[in-house]
């Protein structure tokens, strides 16, 4: 009869800093989140008003395709200004505070949706 050895699966968990970008160390990195959280709001905008992407594309001037990217959150073609942009032809104010960080924390952009 063989033996056999229970091994543990020690699997290493790193807490996120907030940003899965940011703990990937991809380039630009608070601009990538801030794009993603704009995308999060308009396709829940869309979704919420049961438009087709074509309707969509309509209010936004733009093509099909780039609500179709939007929506799959291919968003490399799109500035965060775009973006927001997007939101006010949605009917949506977008704020932008401004305020000095605490301490000697880093500077962060980030975006709320109410």
């Amino acid at each position: 009869m063989k033996h056999v050895s229970a091994k543990r699966n020690k699997t290493s968990i790193t807490p996120s800093a907030g940003n899965v970008f940011a703990d990937l160390q991809l380039p630009d990195a608070e601009e990538k989140q801030t794009k993603v959280r704009l995308a999060v709001t308009i396709n829940q905008i869309i979704e919420g008003a049961k438009v087709s992407q074509r309707a969509a594309s309509e209010a936004l001037k733009v093509n099909q395709p780039k609500i179709s990217a939007l929506a799959n959150y291919r968003l490399e073609g799109f500035s965060v200004e775009r973006l927001m942009n997007f939101l006010n032809a949605l009917g949506r104010d977008v704020e932008i505070v401004i305020r000095k960080a605490p301490g000697k924390r880093t500077a962060k952009i980030r975006v709320t949706a109410a």
